[in-house]
């Protein structure tokens, strides 16, 4: 079942001498349940390709499909409302709420679309996150490793039909890092989430179904882990 569809992205930012063309006629599609990383160094243009599919950032041209439905033909509201319930988002900085504990941070999503959340819900993947004994402490009272738990266990809970994760072993130590993309595969596995991920580091890659590069604006498919074995 396809998730994902983008056709011919392009974002360009200025004009002229100025004119830089971030992205250039970007095309591919994600399945269910699939668990696709995007690689390419500082400025090839695979954060703004992430900001578009997240609709943080505009395209010049070209059309994103969310589960059949066109993202830009809908009025801004809309989309935002859409975004809300639809795409959840996992940042290099965590960007938790400070005052909120480790379970109001994770139902935040929720309560900002007025839902009530569930407990067994909140349990599960307090457990799964290995979460549950921190449920009621703040953020300054975790690790940087145990801060990103939480910044997925918010993506997750409102059961997404897409997780976009930018970087998100960005700050974190090796070990750590491991553990985040772990929980990114689990979370991938058992959930049936759908998780486009971007980082800028090769050995991040290996528990991915698909790995793609950005360069120049250009994305390149370069296959699954069955097409690297035989390449």
């Amino acid at each position: 079942m396809e998730i994902l569809k983008v056709q011919n992205l392009c974002r360009t930012y200025g004009k002229g001498e100025t004119k830089v063309e971030a992205l250039r006629n970007v095309t591919f599609s994600m399945e269910k349940g699939e668990f696709a990383a995007i690689v390419g160094e500082s400025g090839s243009g695979k954060s703004t390709l992430l900001n578009c599919i997240g609709a943080l950032d505009t395209p010049t041209s070209g059309k994103i499909y969310m589960d059949g439905r066109d993202l830009f033909s809908m009025k801004e509201e809309a989309r935002t409302i859409f975004r809300r319930r639809n795409i959840g988002f996992v940042f290099q900085s965590f960007q938790l709420v400070s005052e909120l504990t480790v379970e109001q941070n994770i139902m935040f999503p929720l309560l900002l679309d007025y839902c009530k959340p569930k407990k067994e819900d909140i349990d599960e993947i307090l457990d799964v996150l290995g979460l549950t004994e921190r449920r009621h402490h703040l953020p300054n009272q975790l690790s940087g490793g145990q801060q990103q738990r939480v910044a997925i266990g918010r993506a997750l809970i409102t059961k997404p039909k897409l997780i976009l994760a930018d970087e998100p072993t960005g700050n974190l130590d090796s070990k750590n890092s491991q553990d985040v993309i772990h929980l990114l595969t689990q979370a991938s596995r058992r959930y049936q989430q759908t998780i486009l991920m971007i980082t800028h580091s090769q050995d991040l890659t290996d528990s991915a179904d698909r790995v793609m590069r950005v360069s120049d604006g250009i994305l390149t498919d370069l296959g699954g882990k069955a097409n690297e074995k035989l390449s």
